[in-house]
């Protein structure tokens, strides 16, 4: 039998294990603290985060308003998303293998559906995102800059996660630069300084509420998506400290270089804030490696949704996901806002029912995935979907009830427990209606 080193060699040429996107990863090819903090960082450190915190910049004074509202959103998004973390790392299977406990093998296919469908369209975001500021600063075609960049990057994720992992062990510390110099370059040319800043008056005042749904709702699809990652982690424990250093730090420093670019310059959008500081260069580097490390992960995991909904070989899947999202990129650029509004209702109950699965029902203790004979359809899974979507929608405007991403993960992981015991009051915990052969 091949050493697990060269299995994974294998596996990254297009091998037979296919980056293990329908089994559980073995030990051999998992990761420590500091590659998995290093992918979790390049997923969360994105563009988008840092034009969604120029919006929050505009709508809150920088203390302590937006400091509040930047870490309550991304507590929120690290605690969600350590609890899919450690239940990824003591299975080591993805998002779309672990649904398959909670929705069944058949109806793990709707949410695997709707989550690749998202990461597509996050990929095609990321690249306009890309492309619209580097044909504007420096005059290239726009047509051509899609086409290249989305080749590039889905040349990367048909490799795997090796050469995610390596791309975001460079990409990383050149981001932390760019973005602490970009803060420095504000400091030090806003007249009055760092005091200026914290004095500063909100241009487009929000609510504490919107604030913190617009942080939760920025990134709450990669949050659900954090099992496709943290399945590589050698330990719980890693897998856990590496989701928080993704989402509560790496997310809430994306979000503070783009508020205070926001305030300093009185501009959202990231790539304005960076010609204005006269770090255009530079700039372009940060937009490029930030955006290509989160792109990766997004249509990486996009393949492996498309792999349990198909069952086609995963870097196939990767090839032709790649083509729609480079295909639709502007479209998908030009209703972003609408986006995220979809994203923060409809996604986070697909967690939230993992979540009261895997540590509500099964207290932890998942049956062997090689071993278990899946149900087909668990329509307490689906009923627990729906009816969390309906709570998100229903969320009031203001008030501690007010953000409906966290309303719809509760109401899911809670319904989906008691439509469990009402809806199969007599089955066994590890079998509810075994999928046929």
């Amino acid at each position: 039998m091949p050493k697990p080193a060269k299995l994974e060699k294998s596996a990254h040429a297009g091998g037979t294990h296919d980056d293990y996107a329908s089994s559980t990863v073995p030990s051999g090819s998992r990761r420590g603290l500091i590659s998995m903090s290093a992918v979790m960082l390049g997923f969360t450190f994105f563009a988008a985060s840092m034009w969604t915190g120029g919006k929050l910049g505009e709508g809150f004074s920088l203390w302590p308003d937006l400091l509040i509202v930047i870490l309550a959103g991304n507590l929120i998004l690290g605690l969600y998303g350590s609890l899919l973390g450690y239940a990824a790392a003591k299975t080591n299977i993805s998002t779309h293998l672990l649904a398959q406990y909670s929705f069944g093998k058949t109806g793990s296919k709707l949410p695997s559906f709707m989550l690749a469908i998202t990461q597509i369209g996050w990929f095609g975001v990321g690249l306009a995102m890309l492309a619209h500021p580097i044909n504007t600063f420096l005059g290239i075609p726009f047509f051509w800059i899609i086409i290249i960049g989305g080749v590039a990057m889905t040349y990367t994720v048909a490799v795997g996660f090796k050469a995610i992992e390596w791309l975001s062990i460079i990409a990383v510390p050149a981001i932390l630069i760019l973005g602490f110099t970009s803060v420095g370059k504000a400091i030090v040319d806003t007249d009055g300084g760092i005091r200026t800043l914290l004095d500063s008056v909100p241009s487009s005042p929000l609510t504490f509420s919107v604030g913190v749904a617009l942080a939760v709702g920025s990134f709450i699809s990669g949050a659900t998506l954090t099992p496709d990652f943290v399945r590589f982690a050698k330990s719980r424990k890693i897998g856990v400290w590496a989701t928080i250093i993704g989402f509560t730090f790496g997310n809430s420093l994306m979000f503070f270089f783009g508020a205070i670019g926001a305030i300093a310059t009185s501009h959202a959008d990231i790539a304005e804030v960076l010609a204005i500081q006269g770090l255009l260069g530079g700039g372009m580097i940060l937009l490029i490696l930030n955006i290509w490390t989160t792109n990766d992960n997004a249509l990486y995991a996009s393949s492996l949704g498309l792999t349990n909904l198909t069952g086609l070989k995963r870097v196939h899947l990767v090839w032709i996901a790649g083509l729609v999202g480079t295909a639709l990129a502007d479209l998908l650029y030009n209703n972003f806002v609408g986006w995220l509004t979809f994203l923060s209702i409809a996604l986070p109950p697909i967690g939230g029912v993992i979540i009261g699965d895997f540590y509500l029902r099964h207290k932890t203790h998942y049956p062997d995935f090689a071993l278990h004979p899946f149900k087909s359809v668990n329509w307490a899974a689906m009923v627990a979907w729906a009816l969390a979507i309906l709570a998100s929608l229903m969320s009031p405007a203001a008030g501690p009830l007010s953000i409906a991403p966290l309303n719809g993960i509760v109401c899911a992981a809670l319904v989906y427990v008691l439509a469990s015991k009402l809806l199969y009051p007599s089955a066994s915990l590890d079998a509810i209606a075994p999928e046929p052969d």
